[in-house]
């Protein structure tokens, strides 16, 4: 009986943790990975005004993850709407802890070029003025 309430709350609780990442798919590549974005971590930043969002790829049934999981795989980004470029902040693979750069708010912004970076653009800047600013 001791052996199934553990069970039990250990199950609760990785699913109470995977519920803080709500991943919206915004973009299917030619090699079949989809790439979503993070709606629980996308927010405003103070200084720059930028939607910093995280992105992950998935294929198949295995969805996206965030950082340090074994099957994560994607970057975050500072994203101006209106000028439509971005700056990478950092990017992330499988076991490997998030490290966004300190000073990443002095980088140049690059265009956001490309089908993926389009579809990002018109997927999270309708829903700019309704993000958590930090």
């Amino acid at each position: 009986m001791r052996r199934v309430l553990a069970l039990a709350t250990t199950l609760s609780l990785i699913a109470g943790a995977a519920s803080a990442e709500t991943w919206t798919k915004f973009f299917t590549m030619e090699n079949g990975a989809d790439v979503s974005y993070d709606s629980d971590y996308t927010y405003k930043d103070k200084e720059t005004g930028r939607l910093v969002i995280m992105q992950a790829l998935s294929k198949g049934t295995m969805g996206p993850s965030a950082p340090g999981k074994a099957d994560s795989v994607g970057s975050v980004v500072a994203l101006d709407c209106a000028k439509k470029n971005l700056v990478a902040l950092a990017s992330y693979r499988p076991n490997a802890a998030l490290a966004i750069k300190a000073d990443w708010r002095k980088d140049t912004p690059k265009k956001a070029e490309g089908a993926d970076n389009a579809a990002l653009i018109a997927a999270v800047c309708p829903h700019a003025e309704h993000v958590p600013v930090k």
